[in-house]
């Protein structure tokens, strides 16, 4: 990760300017932490800090709460599947991955090999009477 992305990261947005940004109160922020929905770190001074990544997953959460109609527990099945997907589809890429090598492996192995056992031997045809 970039050291410009890792200080991004870092960066805390505190309660009141996310309520002004979203507009929302900030009692549904301090609700969506309290049934798990969101996980804001907090300062040496207890104050809660608002990621940018908080800030996507807020933002996912008020398009399913505000456009869709879901509600809290909808939201929370819905969040839970899309981490399972992402950590799945990073499985696959994992897999693919690894069979690729493989495959590039025994092509390579393949490739050594003599050269007779690659050749095509022209074959006489049998005349069966």
């Amino acid at each position: 990760m970039p050291l410009r992305a890792k200080k991004r990261a870092k960066a805390g947005y505190m309660i009141s300017a996310v309520a002004e940004l979203y507009k929302l109160h900030p009692q549904t922020l301090r609700l969506y932490e309290r049934v798990g929905l969101l996980k804001p770190s907090r300062s040496q001074g207890n104050t809660r800090l608002y990621t940018d990544s908080d800030l996507e997953r807020l933002e996912v959460i008020l398009t399913l709460a505000r456009d869709m109609g879901v509600n809290l527990a909808g939201i929370e099945i819905i969040l839970n599947m899309r981490e399972k997907m992402i950590e799945m589809e990073r499985q696959m890429s994992e897999f693919a991955q690894v069979v690729q090598q493989e495959l590039s492996r025994v092509a390579a192995s393949y490739a050594q090999e003599k050269p007779s056992r690659n050749a095509i031997v022209r074959a006489t045809p049998r005349i069966v009477r």
